[in-house]
């Protein structure tokens, strides 16, 4: 192992310190930044559903799951290089901290082609999955193909931005993600409003600035002073890096892709009562995003946080920060839920104003809101074992609970005892306080230990 003292101000370690300190304020930039990630899509959402048609709005926002397929599968692989960074940067090993940064950069550009193409194949059975209604299926199909083709712009950036997250910056990426929502902001305006795109223009629009971000991270990789700079140098591919981020990225990767193709069956179970439960499905799904933003922030600090110190050796530091990020979410959430069960219909209204689309959000929103206090325990102890490269034990619960329970609920539910809204969207609370008892239970028995250092004491 290199060790290389550093004197790099943008790079933060978070072995020593205050332990609260290190998350809020690595997790509070990943939080607002996050926020304006959301706007992408939320953004589009809201033009096309005050200034297109209900149809529209129904279209783009119920894609979601598909979109996200693929997105998913590539954030989860990729995420074994930002764990392999964290870990080396704990270590003080720059060498191959470099090393699994010039491979991710590689590895993303020939998936980039990859993904590309794939996705385009798939509209069509992607919609045909879907089940559609004729009055939707049009809007859908037209927003799928060009968001498809601008889905390099995205994993270039969330590769970039989680490389540069694990050595403790979250700050660029926030900065880069605010001018980047406010420039597809303008452009769906623009293209919607000035030139009447429609749906094709809210898609253009979000391509165009997934491209500006994607071009800002390399920019950014390229010139920083930061440990994950990349220089001519040492860029090289490395195949037993390769292998690591493979292994440590595949479970995460089909636990984000399987999760994702489950719901696009739970989607379909939501399409069968038509655009205003669409449009109420869609709303939800908006504010959804939002509820979800602490624990997400979090969780990605918990991860950084016990990358970082159990690349030290310190495995009680990275369970006190576990659990320090468990309050902190838990407390963040609650006061985030509380306007939304009381004011669900407000918040629906904000992206339609159609009564019964309106009726359908809010009902969805007071059922299934109070349950995400439940879902905090998974999010944040899935995040800390996937810092110590444990990503096998969170995927086989993610899988059972969200997956295999929930698509068996589905199946009972809607053919043999009620195939109501109330019914189907139960299946998502029952499924996260599943998967939560489960992540609870063996943290509390298991703990942080690397994976490699059990297989150590089993030998």
């Amino acid at each position: 192992m290199v060790s290389v003292k550093r004197k790099r101000s943008v790079d933060v370690d978070m072995t020593e310190g205050a332990i609260l300190k290190h998350l809020i304020i690595f997790a509070f930039p990943l939080l607002i930044g996050n926020l304006f990630q959301m706007l992408y899509n939320m953004v589009d959402t809201l033009v096309v559903g005050r200034f297109v048609s209900d149809e529209a709005f129904a279209a783009v926002g119920t894609l979601g799951s598909v979109t996200n397929l693929m997105i998913g599968f590539f954030m989860g692989f990729s995420s074994g290089a930002g764990v392999l960074v964290s870990k080396y940067f704990g270590a003080h090993d720059i060498k191959n901290v470099k090393r699994t940064v010039s491979t991710a950069a590689v590895m993303t550009l020939v998936l980039s082609v990859v993904f590309t193409v794939l996705g385009l194949l798939l509209v069509e059975p992607f919609l045909k999955i879907l089940a559609m209604p004729g009055d939707v299926e049009a809007e859908a199909r037209a927003y799928l193909t060009i968001w498809y083709s601008g889905i390099a712009g995205l994993m270039i950036y969330n590769v970039g931005s989680g490389i540069m997250r694990a050595v403790g910056d979250s700050r660029r990426p926030f900065i880069m993600l605010v001018v980047c929502a406010v420039i597809n902001t303008v452009l769906d305006l623009v293209f919607v409003l000035v030139l009447g795109m429609g749906v094709e223009g809210v898609a253009l629009a979000t391509i165009i600035a997934q491209g500006i971000s994607a071009l800002l991270v390399v920019i950014l990789l390229f010139t920083t002073e930061s440990a994950v700079k990349i220089e001519r140098e040492s860029f090289k591919f490395d195949w037993q890096i390769q292998k690591s981020i493979i292994k440590i990225g595949i479970p995460t990767a089909m636990r984000m892709a399987v999760t994702s193709f489950s719901n696009i069956f739970v989607q379909s179970y939501i399409n069968a009562f038509g655009k205003a439960g669409m449009g109420g499905w869609s709303a939800y799904n908006k504010i959804d995003m939002i509820v979800l933003l602490p624990m997400q922030s979090l969780s990605l600090a918990a991860t950084t946080f016990v990358g970082q110190n159990v690349g030290m050796g310190n495995v009680k530091r990275a369970e006190k920060g576990a659990n320090t990020a468990l309050y902190a979410s838990l407390i963040a959430t609650g006061v985030i839920i509380v306007p939304i069960i009381v004011f669900p219909g407000f918040f629906v209204s904000i992206f339609n104003s159609n009564s019964e689309i309106i009726e359908y959000g809010a009902l969805f929103l007071r059922l299934l809101t109070p349950f995400y206090l439940i879902w905090c325990i998974n999010m944040i102890y899935a995040g800390a074992l996937q810092g110590t490269g444990n990503t096998l034990v969170p995927m086989i619960i993610m899988l059972s609970s969200f997956v295999a329970f929930r698509q068996a609920y589905l199946f009972v539910m809607a053919n043999y005892i009620s195939n109501s809204p109330v019914a189907i969207a139960l299946s998502f609370p029952l499924g996260w306080t599943l998967s939560s008892v489960i992540t609870l239970i063996y943290y509390k028995k298991k703990g942080l230990t690397p994976p490699e250092e059990k297989a150590a004491l089993r030998a």
